[in-house]
């Protein structure tokens, strides 16, 4: 690949199905011992520009890859927090209704195996254990949201989540790379669902490069090796 030299580039990496193998549940997930390492050393080659945009909570990256990135933007953007000591700057946005927790608790109950993962401003419904609940998930968080303006349903690996509409992965790029030490490098996103499309577009358009997973690197373990290669060489 004909990328960036580490201390021109800024690195924006999705966290499940990218950093790591994707999980039957979230909470399931398993970090290869040697990535937060090469996370780190790569900090040190492209001064910290070095960032996790996920759907995840910022506190789950922290805990699962401490100190090892500089910035995280986190929920789709709705949560960025821009350095490791700044304060977690918070997306105005409406509280999501009671009731929508309820009806979706209802659906993945009906459904044994799915599961519901509640987020700040959203929720998601996993169906990696029971494939066949995709459709009538699917089918039920639609009307839920049927007449209701301002959320939007998305499509991720085995899931559907339920998002405020008009913040992605995009504007969480955008923002960062507004901010030191992203401002002025060349954007490298590596994504490999769906929701990360937002945030290939956004470092495209920034005269940078996205990547998805299974095109470039073929699986998690691939994206894992290079930035291992990288981060130990400097090199592409």
């Amino acid at each position: 690949m004909d990328l960036p030299s580490p201390d021109r580039a800024a690195y924006l990496l999705d966290f499940d199905g990218t950093l790591v193998d994707i999980a039957p549940a979230p909470d399931l997930v398993m970090v290869d011992a040697g990535l937060p390492e090469s996370l780190r050393r790569l900090r040190v080659l492209c001064g910290d520009a070095v960032a996790i945009v996920t759907g995840r909570p910022i506190a789950q990256v922290d805990a699962l890859l401490p100190d090892a990135v500089y910035a995280i933007a986190g929920e789709h953007g709705t949560a960025l927090r821009p350095a490791p000591d700044a304060e977690i700057v918070v997306s105005a946005l409406p509280a999501l209704p009671a009731s929508w927790l309820e009806r979706a608790a209802h659906l993945a109950a009906a459904h044994p195996g799915a599961a519901l993962e509640h987020k700040r401003h959203g929720f998601v419904l996993h169906y990696r254990a029971v494939p066949d609940a995709g459709a009538p998930l699917r089918i039920g968080v639609e009307r839920l949201l049927a007449g209701v303006s301002g959320y939007e349903l998305m499509a991720a690996k085995m899931a559907w989540e339920v998002r405020p509409a008009g913040i992605d992965k995009g504007s969480a790029v955008r923002a960062l790379m507004c901010r030191p030490p992203f401002l002025g490098r060349v954007p490298i996103y590596v994504g490999d669902d769906v929701t990360d499309e937002d945030g290939m577009a956004a470092a495209r358009a920034l005269g940078g490069v996205g990547l998805r997973v299974d095109e470039a690197f073929g699986s998690p373990q691939g994206v894992r090796g290079w930035l291992s290669k990288i981060s130990q060489k400097g090199v592409m």
